[in-house]
């Protein structure tokens, strides 16, 4: 099997690698960049130097910006940013690739058609595609994954059988991949924890302590469990590595870009200023507003995420939100 991954980020080139340290697996593997010159000094150093410095490229790894080149692929594997996916495929299409996608990104897309004008990336990028469409997700930073430190992850697909197909081919050496049957629930999963990192981040910024925290990830588990739901997912897949595994990561790991722009949050710097000194794109920003307009559509109880987007959007002082959430009216615990 040949694998195309368009996208040179730090995620698309770790992923890449993996895939290319496992010849018996993928015996050719592309990775595509937009710049041509990037993807020619890349493949003459055996490194990307900007987003994943320090790691070598494997042999069997290939760099080009041609995308025409990805034509001939068996699968296509995309590490975009989720707000680009759209107009990528598009042009995937133009150059001739028709293999079946798999999306490495995370967040929500806009959708005129879809409720409150928001829909999950595999609802959006399937019609516009001949072939089946995946989604890889779970607690897996770049940097480790590079270094092929343990990881496991999830794998959903419109087709059954691509998911098995995925899962098969990323499994190997210190990775685990699952298959799963809820490629709604591991999207929403996917793109919430993104949210609720920024305000873990947040929470601990302004030194709330270890049990805010834990309350924060717990309560928000049950947020995007609701999500789920309301989505027509299956609430059980919250409680897996797409939910609470990755939850857990991007809460507390600060290689999590959200988690970073949480906790610049908290020392009062403008949001412009934190994603330009970031560097990359965090998606959680772009989430919390999606999530905003789906609560208000759906009337589904997501207090976090919601109190996340006016921080983000509305200029609520961070601090602020976390007042206002406990202020909050006791209820039932249950999700």
């Amino acid at each position: 099997m040949t694998v195309a991954v368009v996208g040179a980020g730090a995620w698309g080139t770790a992923f890449a690698c993996h895939l290319a340290s496992r010849a018996q697996a993928a015996p050719g593997v592309l990775l595509c960049w937009r710049d041509p010159a990037a993807a020619r000094a890349a493949d003459a150093a055996r490194e990307n130097t900007r987003y994943l410095p320090g790691v070598a490229l494997p042999p069997a790894l290939r760099c080009t910006a041609d995308f025409a080149q990805a034509a001939d692929a068996d699968l296509l594997l995309l590490a975009a940013p989720v707000a680009a996916l759209p107009a990528l495929v598009r042009e995937l299409a133009a150059a001739g690739c028709r293999a079946p996608l798999v999306s490495l990104a995370k967040g929500f897309l806009p959708a005129p058609t879809a409720p409150a004008g928001v829909a999950l990336a595999h609802q959006v990028l399937a019609p516009l595609w001949p072939a089946p469409v995946a989604v890889v997700s779970g607690p897996s930073f770049a940097a480790e994954v590079a270094r092929g430190l343990p990881t496991a992850l999830t794998v959903a697909a419109t087709d059954p059988a691509l998911a098995e197909q995925v899962a098969m081919l990323v499994r190997g050496d210190a990775m685990r991949a699952y298959p799963s049957a809820d490629i709604t629930g591991v999207e929403v999963g996917g793109a919430v924890k993104n949210v609720l990192a920024i305000a873990a981040g947040a929470s601990d910024g302004l030194e709330f302590g270890h049990n805010a925290r834990a309350a924060l990830i717990t309560r928000g588990l049950a947020e995007t469990a609701r999500l789920v739901h309301a989505f027509g997912g299956r609430r059980e897949t919250v409680m897996g590595l797409a939910g609470l595994g990755d939850l857990v990561l991007t809460c507390t790991g600060n290689l999590s870009r959200n988690r970073q722009v949480g906790l610049a949050l908290a020392r009062g710097e403008p949001l412009p200023a934190i994603l330009a000194q970031l560097g990359h794109v965090a998606e959680g920003v772009g989430a919390a507003r999606a999530v905003g307009a789906l609560v208000r559509h759906l009337g589904v109880d997501m207090p976090i995420c919601v109190a996340v987007d006016r921080v983000l959007h509305d200029g609520l002082a961070a601090r602020d939100a976390v007042l206002a959430l406990l202020q909050r009216e006791p209820r039932a615990e249950g999700i």
